[in-house]
């Protein structure tokens, strides 16, 4: 019991620090970065025009975005959700814009990886 108790402790820890790493790329306009994180298949919802995508098409559809939209700043404002799935909600200046970044995370295995991301402008 108290040893899947410390797992369960160990893998939310670690879902929720995979915010950092996946912040900074958001921050720095790194689309390439960005895109280790993304799952095979993933969910991509750029100001309401949804994409179901590989990994592939997700970094060149974020590459755009990061190329119209130059990221000045990015924080998250809210983590929450349990293994496997964590979510976090950010606020992002860019290109003069704010917009709201909403990005779910599962853990799949060893690796965390992104399912979802969502761009709303505010």
């Amino acid at each position: 019991m108290f040893v899947t108790a410390a797992l369960a402790q160990v893998q939310q820890t670690s879902a929720g620090d995979v915010f950092i790493p996946i912040s900074k790329y958001i921050s720095s306009s790194d689309a390439e970065g960005l895109s280790a994180w993304f799952a095979e298949n993933l969910e991509l919802d750029i100001m309401g025009s949804v994409n179901n995508c590989t990994k592939s098409q997700a970094k060149q559809i974020m590459k755009s975005f990061f190329s119209k939209y130059t990221p000045k700043e990015f924080s998250i404002l809210h983590k929450s959700g349990r293994p496997p799935m964590t979510y976090a909600v950010g606020s992002l200046s860019a290109g003069g814009e704010q917009f709201r970044v909403i990005i779910y995370v599962k853990a799949a295995g060893e690796k965390n990886e992104i399912q979802q991301l969502r761009i709303e402008k505010q």
